[in-house]
């Protein structure tokens, strides 16, 4: 491969571990020698602004979050993809229908009209507690990056009927991150790259979930990690180890990266 210039990062499962909430000392070590070599770091998730991790001693270049909804860097918006009003209206009609809560992501906030335990759980995935919004009303007329509800895949097609510029974007099997059917978080690394002037054969990705596909496939090396899904595996050019066994930084040691 060509010698990396940029890495794109999920974080979930990816740079921290599902189990223990944490980033090991050895994936630190990795993200601070690959910086110090004059790399770019950014991170591309499903999380919101507001839900973003600090790691020790780490700064990242860009920020690519809502699967690529809202990206910036440390000086400004990069750029900026909603979802249009009509569909999120449509969204959380269809949701009221199958007695699932919903919560809308603007730039600033997380806010749920209520909650249940899938959504709950979702949310504590990233340490975070569901906000049921008292002006959830007045919240939903502005822009919104991201819906997500609890939902498992039986109900996608009722969630989704009359839906026609909103897709969903899952990695887990009991809740959805809904987004522009024009987003993802490989078409905001193309943007990216283009800004960057970088070609594709420049960057490199890590993810584990199956809304890391279009990132994996946007980039020069996309690799899964060991505890990454079968279908991502099945599109990566490559797999590392687990996220609780230091595979980052084992797979860029073993490729010359660091």
């Amino acid at each position: 491969m060509n010698r990396a210039r940029i890495a794109f990062f999920d974080i979930d499962g990816t740079l921290v571990d599902f189990h223990t909430k944490q980033i090991s000392p050895k994936t630190l070590e990795a993200l601070r020698r690959l910086r110090a070599q004059g790399v770019l770091l950014c991170l591309a998730t499903g999380r919101a602004l507001v839900s973003l991790p600090r790691f020790p001693g780490i700064e990242f270049d860009a920020f690519l979050t809502f699967n690529g909804s809202y990206c910036f860097d440390s000086d400004r918006v990069l750029f900026k993809n909603p979802i249009p009003p009509e569909d999120v209206h449509t969204l959380i009609e269809n949701a009221a229908g199958i007695h699932r809560p919903v919560c809308i992501a603007t730039q600033d906030r997380l806010a749920a009209n209520g909650t249940d335990a899938d959504l709950s759980d979702y949310f504590r995935i990233a340490g975070l507690a569901v906000e049921v919004a008292p002006d959830f009303d007045s919240l939903r007329q502005e822009e919104i990056y991201q819906v997500m509800m609890g939902c498992r895949q039986p109900e996608y097609a009722r969630v989704m009927k009359g839906v026609r510029r909103a897709k969903i974007a899952a990695w887990w099997d009991r809740a959805v991150d809904i987004i522009p059917a024009n987003g993802g978080k490989g078409r905001a690394i193309k943007r990216l790259l283009e800004q960057y002037r970088l070609e594709p054969s420049e960057a490199i990705a890590f993810g584990d979930g199956n809304n890391d596909m279009e990132m994996l496939q946007a980039v020069g090396t996309g690799v899964a990690m060991a505890n990454a899904s079968e279908q991502l595996k099945a599109v990566a050019d490559a797999v590392c180890g687990d996220a609780a066994q230091d595979g980052i930084y084992h797979y860029c040691l073993e490729q010359g990266l660091l």
